[in-house]
């Protein structure tokens, strides 16, 4: 099956975030299923490189970069980029700019729309 995840919430603070990408691996350990995760708002903040947390707690920059090893494909809203003064280059590597056009591609590709 092919899912979307569309992510709203910052990357700390709230644990929506954190378990939607928790998720979103999950669905990728079942064969066939392909993910996509689409970030919103705050969230985009979760694809920015150079997070530093305390020991032993869950560093979501990482998440990111693990679901994306897993052939994942994460897009940030870009207008939500800008907003937050979050340059493309300031994205983690194998996650993207994106658009609502983007969005609405990607929703008419998923059997299955997850917001989180």
């Amino acid at each position: 099956m092919k899912f979307l995840f569309v992510l709203h919430e910052p990357p700390y603070g709230s644990e929506r975030t954190y378990n939607g990408i928790r998720w979103a691996r999950q669905m990728l350990e079942e064969d066939g299923n392909e993910v996509k995760v689409f970030l919103f708002g705050d969230a985009v903040v979760s694809a920015t490189a150079g997070h530093k947390t305390p020991n032993g707690y869950y560093n979501v920059a990482n998440m990111i970069r693990g679901l994306v090893s897993k052939e994942a494909e994460v897009g940030c809203c870009g207008a939500c980029l800008d907003a937050r003064g979050i340059s493309e280059e300031n994205v983690a590597v194998g996650t993207h700019r994106s658009s609502m056009k983007e969005l609405a591609q990607w929703t008419a590709w998923a059997d299955k729309t997850i917001s989180v």
